[in-house]
């Protein structure tokens, strides 16, 4: 190999130090976002807030199935609310479901809270958690709602935080961002990573550039009316990403999504690989079906693989050149070498504002190499296939057309994706 090897393939050497560049740029955006949600000092403000305005009476909305790990100590954090007045609904489908026993738990270790476990096998559509909601909110008393998974905790002033936005009429859903703790072993925290270090700053890049299409369903807050005006959960009870839709059908009337400063945390208990990779790519492959354009451009977002291939580039490069390099050699040479280093530093960086901690980050350093190639493989899979598994079965991410809520069917936005374009939870 010879220096012409440059003038020979200008396009694909190019074409490397191009994708470790972007790979690079986005890297530095996402670590620079980290701070701008969740941050103490946005959350003792935002609370500071919330407590001046007159707070309004929450009813919380929990659909239960299992009794997952810390179930209790996850849903304690509600029973640990600073706000003046909330219930606390906690729904199951039978009467044999293990949750039923954390809930009573619950009633008895704060006998002075609003606590009601409904107990409904009613199903109301193909979306069982829906159908839970649908059974749930019949029982709600108060004209503020939030919706919450089971398996997120939070602080004592999440709910006044994330309900104070809805005195404003132009609001029509409030969501929240989440970080992962792994419970468990190797997968967890392989998967803990998936969130913190991809899926939460890619949620921060997408919000500071102007971006409020998302819902996720550790939190989602909402008026009566907004939901009455979507046509209720009912509109969701066949829909697979009833998160997304949630906070979509919303945006459809004109109503704003915000993204609350306080961020909740979220369990990662998939023991194996297998698990993590049906999780995953089920998440993958619904945002895909949401959006496309956005699914193809995730590819510099997990740097690892391109960053090797910026590597090996180099050492190709040098190899071909020799001692004798022309000047266009030598430019592709610094480029090369510029945008790799830049790639490491930026994922070093990421990976150090994610962490938390020093221990963590030394914990978790040899692991990111594989989260980023695994999320590359995961990323080319999901870009195949139109069916998800989810609780173990096989589901269709196609979108029939009575799908769209009551109010919109026969409008220009009645054809939606049912996918879960927001979480993989």
């Amino acid at each position: 190999m010879t220096g012409p090897f440059v003038s020979v393939m200008p396009a694909i050497v190019w074409s490397v130090i191009a994708l470790c560049g972007a790979a690079t740029f986005y890297g530095l955006v996402a670590a620079l976002t980290m701070p701008r949600l969740g941050s103490a000092s946005l959350v003792r403000e935002a609370a500071r807030r919330a407590r001046r305005a007159r707070a309004q009476p929450v009813s919380v909305l929990k659909p239960l199935c299992g009794a997952e790990p810390r179930l209790y100590e996850n849903l304690a954090t509600f029973c640990e609310q600073r706000h003046p007045r909330f219930q606390l609904l906690f729904g199951v489908s039978s009467p044999q479901d293990p949750a039923i026993a954390v809930v009573r738990r619950l009633q008895a270790a704060y006998p002075g809270h609003d606590i009601e476990l409904v107990v409904d096998p009613r199903v109301h559509g193909s979306n069982l958690k829906v159908s839970n909601l649908i059974n749930l909110v019949a029982r709600a008393r108060y004209d503020a709602i939030v919706v919450a998974d089971s398996d997120i905790a939070v602080e004592p002033d999440y709910l006044e935080v994330v309900t104070a936005a809805l005195a404003d009429p132009d609001v029509g859903v409030v969501t929240c961002l989440y970080s992962a703790r792994s419970i468990g072993g190797f997968w967890p925290r392989v998967g803990a990573l998936f969130i913190n270090e991809w899926f939460a700053p890619s949620v921060r890049v997408a919000h500071s550039t102007g971006s409020r299409a998302f819902g996720f369903g550790a939190t989602l807050a909402l008026s009566r009316a907004t939901l009455e005006r979507i046509g209720g959960f009912a509109a969701l009870k066949d829909c697979l990403a009833d998160d997304y839709l949630l906070a979509r059908y919303a945006r459809d009337h004109g109503l704003a999504t915000v993204l609350a400063p306080v961020v909740v945390a979220t369990d990662v208990i998939e023991p194996t690989f297998g698990a993590l990779w049906l999780r995953e790519t089920r998440w993958l492959r619904t945002i895909r079906s949401v959006n496309p354009a956005g699914f193809a451009s995730l590819f510099i977002t997990f740097p690892t693989p391109w960053l090797v291939l910026g590597a090996l580039s180099y050492a190709l490069v040098a190899a071909g050149a020799g001692s004798g390099a022309c000047a266009a050699t030598r430019a592709a040479l610094a480029a090369l070498a510029t945008a790799t280093a830049g790639g490491i530093i930026a994922r070093l960086i990421l990976h150090v504002r994610a962490s938390g901690s020093w221990r963590a980050f030394w914990r978790d350093l040899p692991l990111v190499p594989l989260r980023d190639v695994l999320l590359a493989l995961q990323w080319l899979a999901a870009a195949f296939g139109s069916h998800v598994i989810w609780r173990g079965v096989r589901v269709s991410v196609a979108n029939p057309e009575s799908e769209a809520p009551p109010a919109m069917t026969g409008s220009a936005n009645a054809r939606r994706p049912v996918v879960e374009g927001s979480d993989g939870r």
